[in-house]
């Protein structure tokens, strides 16, 4: 993760300027492991003249350079420039295609798999190769004895194992990183209308490496209107809480892009909380196994068990650094003693007498009807901009929802779901210790079509 560090009184002294006498850069120094901050003269200087530095160097657009400068230079930007937010255009889906190659066309063997015996599975994942256990399957030591192909790593090459293992199936979609990614996942969601805006259950989201200018403008707006500005920034390839900020400090989340691309995400100020015992009222997420087997037509299950997850401290919007109160993820910690975990049944029972208004089964309903939206939009483009039909292609996405409250025109109070993220090839050990035949509901859905007795939905 990116180290922040502060310079010495000289350093800091260093004003900007867009005529900079001088450039800064840390070197860092292998032998001592130190690091220095080297500088060196732009141009010729005379006794007494000032060093100065660029502070947003590489920076050339006029209202990017003004957004990145706020923390130095205070500017109101609410005129400047419409928050609203479009589509990007086609090359920059085209920029997450690198190396990514689609087969030109498909024949009609393509993805057929055996009927009259076992399907053999060649998998890297030491958990499907311990709790697959569905005699339907059985595990090979090489991929050209394979049917089903699972990789944790990301596949790239779908022309050649179209032309060259016609008859085989891989865990992965072409283009999938439409919806894996969390600037993509953003845009694709806004995709749904819900009366004429984007939808309901997608956090406001703004790309700061190119919707910066947008977004100061946006929070600006919220802090003249005296709304809550409390917002949550995420890097776009990283998971389980690594290198995510919760802060409604304009200034910290401008800076934030200096260590590598981020999107910022309106933080949920009206969470539904969790009463824990002995603790209080904390947030909560919860994480659902989705699987998807079919692009066109759109063919997609959820498994209806969902995973718990709970902060360990009573949620309030201050301490906005205490992990413990603003995050779930705590099965990565050192200390395991952190982790709280409760069953589904369990879960939805205690629920339900903490919300008696509100049963379960409506919450689910409308969860999954969100999961079904979201599906319909990464299908509704066709690639880059969304999912590749693939007929060799299924795969498994772990969705992170939260619960807020809502309150309409009447004042009449509800519950609905949030859509946090989609994530890749879920690390789904936790659940297996818990639930050992889950991925054999994975793979009897996915290769077999077969959700008989089995506690999956379709959506």
């Amino acid at each position: 993760m990116p180290i922040w560090y502060i310079m010495d009184e000289f350093g800091s002294r260093i004003q900007h300027s867009d005529d900079p006498t001088f450039r800064m850069a840390p070197f860092f120094h292998i032998s001592q492991e130190t690091v220095f901050s080297l500088l060196w003269p732009l141009k010729s200087c005379d006794q007494g003249e000032e060093v100065t530095r660029n502070y947003v160097e590489g920076v050339t657009d006029p209202l990017v350079r003004r957004s990145r400068l706020l923390p130095w230079i205070p500017d109101d930007m609410t005129h400047i420039i419409d928050y609203k937010q479009q589509e990007p255009d086609e090359s920059y889906f085209l920029s997450y295609k690198t190396d990514e190659l689609l087969p030109e066309e498909f024949s009609e063997d393509c993805g057929q798999i055996p009927s009259d015996r076992n399907l053999r599975v060649f998998t890297d994942s030491h958990t499907i190769k311990q709790y697959l256990t569905d005699g339907r399957f059985e595990m090979v030591d090489d991929l050209e004895s394979a049917d089903i192909i699972w990789f944790n790593k990301h596949f790239k090459d779908f022309r050649s194992f179209c032309e060259n293992m016609p008859r085989k199936l891989i865990n992965q979609f072409p283009c999938e990183c439409v919806i894996t990614t969390k600037d993509l996942f953003a845009v694709v969601a806004r995709r749904v209308s819900h009366h004429g805006n984007g939808p309901s259950w997608l956090p406001i989201t703004y790309n700061l490496q190119t919707e910066l200018p947008q977004f100061v403008s946006y929070f600006q707006t919220r802090q003249k209107q005296s709304r809550d500005n409390h917002w949550i920034c995420k890097p776009w390839n990283l998971a389980r809480g690594l290198g995510h900020h919760v802060t409604n400090n304009l200034n910290h989340i401008v800076r934030l892009p200096d260590t590598g691309p981020k999107v910022a995400c309106k933080y949920l100020e009206d969470s539904v909380l969790f009463d824990r015992p002995n603790i209080g009222k904390v947030k909560i997420d919860i994480g659902y196994i989705v699987m998807l087997s079919s692009v066109q037509p759109l063919k997609a299950y959820i498994h209806q068990t969902g995973w718990y997850r709970f902060a360990n401290k009573p949620f309030s919007l201050d301490h906005l650094d205490d992990y413990e109160k603003h995050f779930t993820v705590m099965n990565y910690v050192e200390s395991q003693q952190l982790l709280h975990q409760v069953g589904h049944s369990q879960f939805v029972e205690q629920f339900e007498m903490q919300y008696p208004d509100f049963p379960w089964c409506h919450i689910e309903r409308d969860i999954h009807k969100m999961v079904r939206e979201f599906l319909q939009a990464a299908s509704s483009e066709a690639p880059p901009r969304g999912l590749a039909h693939s007929p060799q292609s299924r795969a498994v996405y772990g969705v992170n929802v939260m619960l807020k409250w809502s309150t309409d025109l009447t004042g009449k109070r509800s519950i609905e779901p949030v859509l946090i993220e989609c994530n890749y090839c879920p690390d789904l050990t936790r659940c297996c210790k818990h639930e050992p035949d889950t991925y054999n509901d994975i793979f009897s859905t996915l290769f077999l079509d077969d959700i008989k007795g089995r506690p999956i939905s379709v959506l």
